[in-house]
Order: C-alpha cells, then sequence, then structure tokens
C-alpha cells in the first residue's frame, strides 16, 4: 500500500472508520511534501504531491458512499487541484528526457537546436511553476485542506460507513473497476493517430484510477491483490511513455522553427523506435486483460477474498 502503514489496519474496522485512516495518512504525507514542492530544489516531491491528491481523490470516489465529507473536499475539487499542478510537472518529464535520455545519442549537430528547446522548455517551467505556487498557497487549496484535516478530528460517516469493511470488500472493488473493460482504448490498433492516442490517454487514467483503488484494499489481502496490481502498473507505464512520448513530439512541433524531422532527425527516429518498444510493452503487458478470461479473473477477485 506504498506510503501506509498495513499494521495498523487489521480488517476489522468499520467503512468509514477504514477510509478516515486513508484519508488521515494521505493529508499527512500532503502537508509534509509542501515545503520541499515550494523550494523547487528536486522535482520528485511535486511529482509526489500530485500522486498524493490522486489517491485522496481516489479515496473519495472510492468510499463517498460510506462518508459524509465537507463539500469542500470532493473529487472534482481534487481533479482541478491535481490539474493545476500538472503543467510544470509535465514539463519536468519532458525536460528530463531531453536532457538525460535523449541529448547524448544525438550527433552534435542537433544538440544546438536541441538546446534551445530546452532553454524555452525553462523559461515555460518557470512560469507554470508560478501556477504551482498560487495553487498550494490558495484560498481553494488551503481551504480544501482545512476542512478536511477538521473532517479528519471528528471524521462524519453514513449507516454503510458504520458497517464493517469486510463485509463491503466486493462492492468497493466494484466501484473502481466499474466500466474499465469497455472503454475504446482496449481495441486501438494504430496508437500513433490522434484518435487512438486520446483512447490509450483515457484508458491509462481509468487503470490508475483502478489500480489506486484496489491499493486501498490491498491491507486486507495482499497475497490475492498483489499480482494484479503489478500487471496494473506496468500497463500503467507503458500507456504513460506512450503518452509522453507524444506530448514530446507535440512540443518539438511547437518549438522548433522546421519540422521535427528535418530539424531532429536523429531525436525523432529515437522517438520514434522508444514508441514501438512502448507500443509493444503496453500489447505484452496487457494480453492477459485483453481476454475474457482474464477480466473475468480480476472481476472475481473480490469473491475470492
Amino acid at each position: 500500500m506504498g506510503d501506509l502503514d498495513h499494521a495498523v489496519l487489521s480488517g476489522g474496522e468499520s467503512c468509514g472508520a477504514y477510509a478516515s485512516f486513508l484519508l488521515e495518512q494521505r493529508a499527512r504525507r500532503l502537508v509534509a511534501l509542501q515545503l520541499d514542492v515550494l523550494a523547487d530544489r528536486d522535482p520528485e516531491p511535486l511529482h509526489q504531491l500530485r500522486v498524493c491528491c490522486r489517491q485522496i481523490r481516489s479515496t473519495v470516489e472510492q468510499f463517498q458512499a460510506a462518508l459524509e465529507l465537507p463539500e469542500q473536499v470532493s473529487a472534482q475539487r481534487l481533479a482541478r487541484i491535481g490539474s493545476d499542478l500538472g503543467l510544470a510537472r509535465d514539463l519536468d518529464v519532458m525536460r528530463d528526457q531531453l536532457q538525460q535520455r535523449w541529448l547524448p545519442l544525438l550527433p552534435e549537430r542537433e544538440q544546438a537546436p536541441l538546446r534551445k528547446v530546452l532553454k524555452q522548455l525553462k523559461r515555460e517551467r518557470k512560469l507554470a511553476f508560478a501556477i504551482t505556487t498560487d495553487t498550494l498557497k490558495g484560498r481553494r487549496y488551503l481551504k480544501l485542506l482545512a476542512r478536511l484535516q477538521a473532517w479528519l478530528r471528528e471524521p462524519s460517516i453514513t449507516p454503510m460507513g458504520a458497517e464493517p469493511i469486510a463485509d463491503w470488500m466486493p462492492e468497493l472493488q466494484q466501484v473502481v473497476l466499474a466500466g474499465l473493460f469497455t472503454l475504446p482504448g482496449w481495441w486501438v490498433e494504430r496508437p500513433h493517430e490522434e484518435e487512438g492516442a486520446q483512447a490509450l490517454h483515457q484508458l491509462r487514467r481509468r487503470i490508475k484510477r483502478a489500480r489506486y483503488g484496489l491499493v486501498n484494499l490491498s491491507a486486507l489481502a495482499p497475497e490475492l491483490d498483489e499480482p494484479w496490481l503489478h500487471q496494473l502498473k506496468q500497463m500503467q507505464t507503458t500507456l504513460g511513455e506512450l503518452q509522453d512520448l507524444r506530448v514530446l513530439m507535440h512540443a518539438l512541433e511547437r518549438l522548433l522553427e522546421e519540422r521535427p524531422d528535418a530539424a531532429l532527425p536523429s531525436l525523432c527516429s529515437l522517438i520514434l523506435e522508444a514508441r514501438d518498444q512502448a507500443w509493444s510493452s503496453w500489447l505484452a503487458a496487457s494480453a492477459e486483460l485483453r481476454t475474457a478470461p482474464g477480466r473475468h479473473r480480476l472481476l472475481s477477485l473480490a469473491l475470492n477474498r
């Protein structure tokens, strides 16, 4: 369960107590990360803060029938905050790929134009981080955090929230798996066309939500969930690689004075090769869940608890 303490959870808790524990752990981590994010000495705290926001959002969505949360602590508001934090993080990923992964592999004649791109991305990242700072110091974020912390001191739960978590495992699992396998991304055959890429990006976000939801329940049956969590993470990672490469190509098209394949032919060749490798990795990682038996094994997981 990542940053959560399994030992504190026994499985005998009520739904409300279990969810409150999850939210309390994530809220504490959110606060702990904030100063390091604002110091901006390392991009990793910003990444971890975004992950933490998504985990809180996932928990709010999964357990909403068990909790009576303040209006300010909603999945929609958490999504908006995550979106505000996303631009700086996306630029961090892009700059790191170009600087560390691709630049050393390029011939000297391609390094000069790429360095110009990196300078422009650095300027854009500075502007994006100003949005990050405004968000973390802003009224909307601070009010959400304050209301969540106040609620955690005296959680309010629904009648379902008072019932044992063990009695609701199948339903809570279905909340995060419902609709996963009907998304069009599973049938994409042309991943490099815009429509296919958009469908895969949507699928990646949905797989991430399913993984976070299963992580929330994994303390109660880690031996059942661990293989699935590993597989879902592999799938999420390969789709993330495809999306990062897509965003990178769009940035090159926007920032270069001529077509990327003319200005940076070696780089474009490397990116296309990496894209093909990521697509092959996706097909391998998702093979089981693109079959009826594989889907049914995951969907029936709760019944085996």
